[in-house]
């Protein structure tokens, strides 16, 4: 299902339609250029799953973890080539007992555990974004069409 975004604003409110149906153990890929708007919908994500602090990019921490009605982890790969095992045993505790978002997850390509949705964020010019999101439930799929339907 593809969707134009006009704004931060309306991604993020995309972003918390979505995250609304999410579940513990459920990992969702961010993927997109530089400045497409990946964090931006992880924030929009973690405000809907009742976190109230800052939403930053991990790029340089790698992962950060977040405290709502639900956990949350955002880990961003960008800095990685590629996933190792040994690499891997750094990242696996994210993955427990948390909703997870993973920015540039074609670094950890083979070890990741499955994805629930496949998110993908472009530039559709200077200001609008056309936001991708692959692989939903047919609840979801039908929550974030009739939310997000232009009249």
């Amino acid at each position: 299902m593809v969707f134009v975004s006009l704004s931060a604003e309306e991604t993020e409110q995309l972003a918390g339609t979505f995250a609304a149906a999410l579940e513990p153990g459920d990992v969702v890929t961010v993927a997109g250029e530089l400045g497409a708007g990946k964090t931006t919908f992880v924030r929009g994500a973690c405000r809907a799953l009742g976190v109230e602090g800052p939403v930053t990019s991990p790029t340089f921490t790698i992962g950060h973890r977040y405290q709502g009605r639900v956990t949350v982890s955002h880990l961003d790969l960008y800095r990685y080539d590629g996933v190792s095992a040994a690499e891997w045993g750094d990242l696996e505790p994210y993955f427990l007992d948390a909703v997870v978002f993973v920015e540039w997850p074609e670094a950890g390509a083979g070890m990741l555990p499955s994805p629930r949705a496949l998110v993908s964020i472009e530039h559709d010019d200077g200001t609008h974004r056309r936001i991708t999101i692959e692989n939903p439930d047919a609840v979801l799929l039908d929550q974030l069409t009739r939310a997000h339907t232009r009249p």
